[in-house]
């Protein structure tokens, strides 16, 4: 299963890529995502939680980022076992970032495969929990980037 999106951040290119590519900021971004630590140089161990229609998930996801150009481009590859429920989770993520005027262009596109409960729940219910994860993590990154508030 494959999703892309794109999202436009008010930033420098080389400012968006560098809060990207911590995996703190970065997770802070991903509603759910809990417990980070750093396993081993690029690699990172999380739990993540979300809700998929009328079910909660709660997986143990391992996080390896395989290739990263600065400022352009990051790949990554995602692990995850849920808990408590028979399936596997396994994805490679690249994301490209690209100026556009005084902002960046952040384009993404993940392979995806689930296996289990959650690989049964369908394509349409999936591509709509990425669209809302999509829409949270963007209102988070542009929320990070934008100027102080006068006071």
């Amino acid at each position: 299963m494959k999703f892309s999106g794109e999202l436009t951040v008010k930033a420098p290119r080389a400012e968006v890529y560098k809060a990207v590519r911590d995996a703190r900021f970065f997770a802070s971004c991903v509603e759910g995502v809990r417990d980070l630590a750093e396993t081993a140089p690029d690699t990172y161990a999380a739990v993540f939680e979300t809700k998929v229609a009328y079910m909660k998930f709660s997986f143990k996801v391992t996080v390896q980022v395989v290739r990263a150009e600065e400022p352009r481009q990051i790949e990554a590859k995602v692990e995850g076992t849920p808990l408590g429920v028979v399936g596997r989770l396994t994805a490679t993520s690249v994301t490209t970032l690209s100026e556009d005027g005084d902002s960046t262009r952040i384009a993404y596109d993940v392979d995806a495969a689930l296996t289990g409960k959650l690989g049964s729940l369908g394509q349409p219910v999936l591509r709509a929990k990425s669209k809302e994860m999509e829409r949270q993590f963007a209102a988070r990154l542009a929320a990070a980037f934008a100027p102080p508030a006068a006071p």
